[in-house]
């Protein structure tokens, strides 16, 4: 079955929307020093990037089959419940990893002094 021309305009327009998204992503990933600033923004360029993508295979087979189909979204739902454990896991990990390096604990907010672990040790003594 040949698919109208606008589901392809609508499907490209959503793709391009999507590439767009990630490249702003990797921009902000390059750009972004610290691992923790890192995590937030380009996680939710590349979970909306993904959202689109769906959108875009929802309008692309709903014009093929000329019925709604749903079966795309299924990937979007497992990526919405996946994304946010890992990410706590990763955070978790780089915390580990800072508190054993003796690092800032927590990472300081702007003008406070640092505080380092072994100086956090020395205070309950």
């Amino acid at each position: 079955m040949t698919m109208p021309p606008w589901s392809d305009i609508v499907v490209a327009l959503l793709l391009l929307a999507s590439g767009g998204v990630v490249l702003t992503s990797a921009l902000g990933l390059w750009r972004l020093k610290d691992f923790f600033t890192r995590m937030h923004a380009p996680a939710l360029a590349s979970t909306l990037a993904a959202w689109l993508v769906v959108a875009a295979s929802i309008v692309h087979f709903t014009a093929r089959e000329g019925q709604l189909s749903l079966h795309v979204w299924l990937t979007v739902m497992l990526l919405s419940i996946t994304a946010p454990v890992t990410t706590i896991v990763l955070a978790r990990a780089a915390l580990f990893r800072r508190r054993h390096a003796g690092d800032e604990l927590p990472p300081p907010l702007a003008g406070d002094k640092p505080k380092r672990a072994r100086d956090l040790d020395r205070q309950d003594d």
